[in-house]
């Protein structure tokens, strides 16, 4: 009687294999998120390096913040209880219409 051989298939399969598969689903996963995010609080324009824009965080808070984009440069305003805090020097004054217009009178009037 001859001896039949099985061949078996000694390929060894890494158990670990699968795993990797579902790293690459979650990262792509988290990356929508992120984009998703963005979208959702419409800031992509914080992503334009040719838009302007101002974003008032937390307003009327004492830890409000106003943050202004124009073109690359990005300032962030921290609110203090100062009214009126600055440096220079006051050169007129402004009033506002009841027509809703602004006129601004300089202090100095030499002609």
């Amino acid at each position: 009687m001859k001896r039949r051989r099985i061949i078996l298939d000694d390929e060894d399969e890494d158990p670990l294999a699968g795993v990797a598969n579902l790293f690459d689903v979650a990262m792509v996963f988290a990356v929508a998120l992120l984009v998703a995010l963005v979208v959702s609080y419409n800031v992509p324009e914080m992503l334009d390096d040719e838009a302007d824009l101002t974003i008032v965080k937390n307003p009327g808070q004492p830890n409000m913040q106003i943050i202004v984009k124009e073109g690359k440069t990005i300032k962030v305003l921290n609110m203090t209880e100062e009214l009126a805090g600055g440096q220079g020097s006051k050169m007129g004054t402004a009033y506002r219409l009841d027509t809703g217009e602004v006129i601004y009178v300089p202090d100095d009037l030499s002609p």
